[in-house]
């Protein structure tokens, strides 16, 4: 039996006046999972558990069978183990934004961009070569470079369990008072600060103001967690496989998992990814931030992720696949959001004339409370 799990990242959405009262899922063109979800078994799935944050590493977590309750320390030890940093016992790893600040008249500080305009990755590895030089760390504190905007810094003895913020939630958001907190997170937040005077002067964040780009002007760490401790698929279900992702996290939950984690050249994890090689190696993954464009980002995984990836399993003697979205990210509120997402199980016992959408797979009136539960029908012999 062969097996894929397509993810398209924070496709699930609310309805919207401007689409008329569909959700982008509803309103997109979608002819590849609508086949699917009529001859497949459709439902929703609860990928955040209750009181835990709608984040993509536990969403991600879930929708690989893991229960995020017993199994997540924080997102940045995945994303260590996607670069191959393996952690010491005492190691905390946080993941390390470059980010936009806005420094207003007034000392109020804003939360401009998480991604520094979506830097790029020679851009970034340069700024952090020096960040690596000059910024004031202590012994074993280590920062590596990774892609775009998003990198690792790992500082020993330190509390993981601190108020760290992930910045992608702030965006345009005052956040002079989480700067000015003081007690156990002082020290990140002075090193935040003393990350201001070197990217003020940086010659690449000089020339990205000339050129009307966002600055890099600030880290900011967040996410942060010991390596936890996994059974590997071939241990719990006996099987291999591999994770294809623009994202370390996705990556670095498959190396704990016992995927083998594929780089893929082109894979970008925004818009303008190289579908086709995506297509090749397994795996979609899109972030959207307006209607239209999230629209037609949803149409382009449709198109370009699910379509192609039936067709090349169909010549397999047994094959499944899982179709779904991590989490809700609606566009009127810029962030993850906790909703049940729509799965299609395909093939499956529920064939029906539903199409993929939030509303359809919840009247189609199934429903896994424990999201991390669904694999194990997906890797069941019968969906049942």
């Amino acid at each position: 039996m062969k097996y894929a799990i397509l993810v398209g990242d924070g496709m699930g959405d609310y309805p919207s006046q401007e689409l008329g009262g569909q959700t982008p899922l509803e309103a997109a063109d979608t002819p590849h999972m609508d086949a699917l979800a009529r001859g497949g078994l459709l439902g929703l799935a609860r990928t955040i558990p209750p009181k835990m944050e709608a984040g993509s590493d536990i969403a991600n977590m879930s929708i690989m069978g893991y229960d995020p309750r017993a199994y997540h320390t924080g997102r940045a030890p995945l994303e260590a183990a996607s670069l191959g940093v393996s952690l010491a016992q005492d190691e905390v790893a946080f993941r390390l934004n470059l980010v936009t600040l806005e420094f207003k008249d007034d000392n109020q500080v804003v939360m401009c961009d998480h991604s520094a305009g979506n830097i790029s990755t020679a851009e970034a590895h340069t700024i952090i070569a020096d960040l690596c030089r000059e910024l004031p760390l202590g012994k074993g504190q280590k920062i590596y470079p990774g892609v775009s905007y998003r990198h690792l810094m790992i500082w020993p003895g330190l509390n993981d369990n601190l108020p760290t913020i992930a910045p992608h939630d702030y965006r345009n958001q005052d956040v002079t008072d989480y700067l000015n907190k003081g007690d156990e997170i002082k020290p990140i937040l002075d090193l935040i600060r003393s990350s201001w005077p070197i990217l003020k002067k940086h010659p690449i964040n000089l020339k990205r103001k000339a050129d009307g780009l966002l600055p890099a002007n600030s880290i900011w760490p967040w996410g942060q967690g010991h390596s936890p401790a996994m059974p590997t698929y071939q241990e719990r279900w006996g099987i291999n496989g591999a994770v294809v992702s623009a994202v370390d996290l996705i990556k670095g939950l498959g190396v704990y998992a016992g995927l083998k984690p594929i780089d893929v050249p082109g894979a970008t994890g925004f818009i303008d990814t190289d579908y086709e090689a995506k297509v090749r190696a397994a795996l979609g993954a899109l972030k959207n931030s307006d209607l239209r464009e999230k629209i037609e980002a949803i149409e382009l995984f449709d198109s370009r992720i699910v379509g192609p990836m039936k067709a090349g399993l169909e010549d397999k003697p047994d094959f499944r696949m899982l179709i779904l979205c991590d989490h809700f990210t609606p566009v009127s509120v810029m962030t993850h959001t906790p909703e049940p997402v729509p799965f299609i199980i395909f093939p499956g016992r529920q064939p029906s004339n539903r199409v993929y959408s939030e509303k359809q797979a919840k009247e189609a009136g199934i429903f896994f409370e424990q999201g991390h539960t669904l694999i194990d029908l997906f890797l069941g012999e019968k969906n049942e």
